[in-house]
């Protein structure tokens, strides 16, 4: 018989040691996710060199097995103020703290030390494939008329796939998204200016490294490149001026609210973005839009972004 493509079910579990199997289970750990990719056997193949009597190819051995998986969940929060929503564990293991004031928010920013890992399960037909000590990236994307996305990019330890009961995955956790738009995203400024938004993203460019020595196998974050990017409609100089701001590196405030109802609301802020030199102008159905790049800045320190779901 052969192995129905839509037949995934994805578990991802918080490490309580990194590399150590969390054992996620389908009840407790499942994700709802969309446009999964998988690349199961990363790494390269050392060819052995040999010196023979004959012209022919070379055998290889493989080395710095690793997993690579990527998909994207809807950024929705849990429906209930200080309640962690169930992709959760995800955005902690793309070097961001998780803050829980109970009753009242969750907040998510960027931490420099002390990274978590998770352990990802994944089942197409009853072939099980495991990451462990998995780290990644992300990228928070909005589209006007669209879902918001949280596009996750993953690399964990390599295990031999194997066959495997399939658990079965509860997924309420997991609520109906809200379109961005003009009634569900009701702000969007950029230096207190609200303009109307086509899209907007964060990616936390968080560079992930594969260290494979004798002694220590891991998957590290090792530094982090934040970048942001919105398309908006043009307006009048004497309003905004995007080339007086690139030209003079201000810094400035970044808000994006999505979300209306009390447990839904997701609000991005970034405190202290540089707007860099403005890549050229849009044509939007004859109407202008700017391009626009952010570089968000810490102040203190690991804040140059803040997720606060309320």
């Amino acid at each position: 018989m052969p192995i129905k493509w839509r037949s995934k079910i994805l578990l991802a579990k918080i490490e309580a040691s990194y590399g150590v199997d969390a054992a996620p289970t389908g009840a407790a750990d499942a994700i709802l996710a969309t446009n999964i990719v998988l690349i199961p056997m990363e790494g390269q193949d050392v060819s052995r060199d040999l010196e023979l009597p004959w012209l022919a190819a070379q055998a290889t051995i493989p080395a710095g097995l690793h997993v690579r998986i990527q998909f994207r969940v809807e950024l929705v929060p849990s429906g209930t103020a200080g309640t962690a929503p169930a992709w959760g564990p995800l955005l902690r293991a793309c070097a961001v703290a998780e803050t829980i004031t109970p009753a009242t928010s969750v907040v998510y920013n960027p931490v420099s030390d002390s990274h978590e890992s998770v352990t990802i399960h994944f089942w197409i037909g009853g072939t099980r494939y495991v990451a462990r000590g998995s780290r990644g990236t992300a990228v928070m994307r909005y589209t006007a008329q669209g879902i918001p996305y949280l596009e996750f990019d993953f690399r964990g330890l390599f295990t031999l796939p194997t066959e495997e009961t399939r658990p079965a995955p509860t997924l309420t956790a997991f609520l109906k998204p809200d379109l961005v738009t003009s009634t569900r995203t009701p702000t969007f400024e950029i230096g207190a200016q609200p303009f109307v938004m086509r899209s907007f993203a964060l990616d936390l460019g968080n560079a992930l490294e594969t260290r494979f020595l004798v002694g220590s196998e891991t998957v590290l974050i090792t530094d982090r490149t934040e970048s942001a990017s919105a398309q908006v409609e043009a307006v009048s100089l004497s309003t905004f001026d995007p080339y007086a701001a690139a030209n003079d590196q201000s810094l400035l405030a970044v808000q994006l609210v999505h979300g209306t109802d009390a447990g839904r609301i997701a609000t991005l802020d970034l405190a202290s973005a540089q707007l860099q030199r403005p890549a050229g102008l849009e044509n939007a159905q004859d109407v202008l839009e700017w391009p626009l790049r952010l570089v968000p800045l810490p102040s203190a320190g690991n804040d140059q972004w803040v997720l606060t779901l309320t």
